[in-house]
C-alpha cells in the first residue's frame, strides 16, 4: 500500500530509502554531458530533473528534447520552463542534424526524442520531429528510434507526418488518472491523449505504442487499473508507471509514496492485461530502460 503523507507533511518530507540514487559522475556520464553541451542540445534528463540521469548517461543513453526548452502548456507536475509569444523562439532548422550527430557520436542503439509542447507552431512541431528522425536514420542507420510526442492537439495529419518518418516506438504519456486531469494537466485531455495513440495504430499497425503514468498524486489503485484497461482497449503495447517526485516548490506536492510492493502488483496486473512490456517501479520514467521495450517479452 502507498505511504500516505499527512497534509501538513506534503512539502519537505524525507524520501523513502527506495528512492535514493547515487550522484552522477562516471566517465561515461561526463562524456555524454560534454557531447550534449558541445552540440547545444537540451535533454529532458536535465530539464525535468530526472533521478535516473546518472544511470542512463553512464550507459550513454539520453532523452533529447527538441524545439527549445520553453513549453506552451502549464502542467502542474512539470519543471520545464514555460514560454509565451514574447519568449518563444522559432524552431532551429539545424537542430535535427545536431541530434543525429550526437546519436552517432555516443554510439546509441536506442534513442528517445521528446519535445516541449509548441502550440504556437502551425503543425505542432510534427515536421521538426520527422526531420530529426530522418537525420538519425542518416547518421546512425541501425539505431532504433522512440519518440515521446505531445498530443499534437489531436491532429491526425500531424501524427501521420511523424509516423511517415519511420519510428520504432511512438510514446505519448497519459500522465495521470482522468479524475486528476484538471488538477495535474489542465490544458490537456485524457480522451485526446488516448486517441493519439489509437490513431497511431490505425496509421501504422506495426509501430509499437507506449504510454505512462505517475502515481502518488492522489489516485487510487482501482483508478490505475482502469487506466490500464483504457490503454489496452486503445491498443497500447507498452506501459510505464513511476513515482511522482516534486521537482520544486512550484509544482504539486507528493500525496503518497507508493511502495515497491504495490509497483510490483501493477506490473502483474499489466501482464495479465496483455501489455507487451510493462515497466513499473519507484524510479521508472517513460524512457527508463527504453531499449528493453523493443524486445519481445514472454507474457
Amino acid at each position: 500500500m502507498p505511504i500516505e503523507l499527512p497534509r501538513q507533511q506534503r512539502t519537505g518530507q524525507p524520501k523513502p530509502t527506495w528512492l535514493k540514487v547515487r550522484a552522477p559522475g562516471s566517465p561515461e556520464f561526463l562524456e555524454t554531458k560534454d557531447v550534449v553541451k558541445s552540440l547545444k542540445l537540451h535533454t529532458v534528463c536535465e530539464e525535468a530533473r530526472c533521478p535516473n540521469i546518472g544511470e542512463c548517461w553512464s550507459h550513454r543513453t539520453a532523452t533529447f528534447m527538441i524545439m527549445g526548452d520553453l513549453c506552451t502548456r502549464r502542467c502542474h507536475f512539470c519543471s520545464v520552463k514555460k514560454g509565451d509569444s514574447e519568449t518563444l523562439s522559432p524552431l532551429d532548422p539545424f537542430e535535427p542534424d545536431r541530434v543525429g550527430i550526437a546519436v552517432r557520436d555516443l554510439g546509441l542503439k536506442h534513442v528517445v526524442i521528446t519535445s516541449v509542447d509548441r502550440d504556437d507552431v502551425a503543425d505542432n512541431g510534427a515536421l521538426h520531429f520527422a526531420k530529426t528522425v530522418r537525420a538519425i536514420h542518416t547518421h546512425s542507420p541501425q539505431c532504433k528510434i522512440e519518440l515521446l510526442i505531445p498530443d499534437l492537439r489531436g491532429e491526425q495529419r500531424d501524427l501521420r507526418t511523424i509516423l511517415d518518418s519511420r519510428v520504432d516506438v511512438l510514446n505519448h504519456n497519459i500522465e495521470t488518472v482522468p479524475r486528476l486531469y484538471k488538477k495535474v494537466r489542465p490544458y490537456a485531455g485524457y480522451i485526446r491523449s488516448l486517441s493519439i495513440l489509437s490513431m497511431a495504430k490505425e496509421i501504422d499497425p506495426n509501430v509499437l505504442t507506449k504510454s505512462g503514468i505517475m502515481v502518488g498524486l492522489g489516485e487510487t489503485h482501482e483508478e490505475v487499473l482502469r487506466v490500464m484497461d483504457d490503454m489496452r482497449y486503445h491498443g497500447i503495447d507498452i506501459m510505464t508507471i513511476g513515482q511522482y517526485l516534486r521537482p520544486s516548490e512550484k509544482q504539486l506536492p507528493v500525496r503518497a509514496y507508493v511502495t515497491p510492493e504495490e509497483f510490483k502488483s501493477y506490473e502483474v496486473e499489466g501482464i495479465k492485461r496483455g501489455f507487451k512490456f510493462i515497466e513499473s517501479g519507484p524510479l521508472v520514467r517513460s524512457s527508463y530502460h527504453a531499449w528493453k521495450h523493443t524486445v519481445e517479452q514472454p507474457v
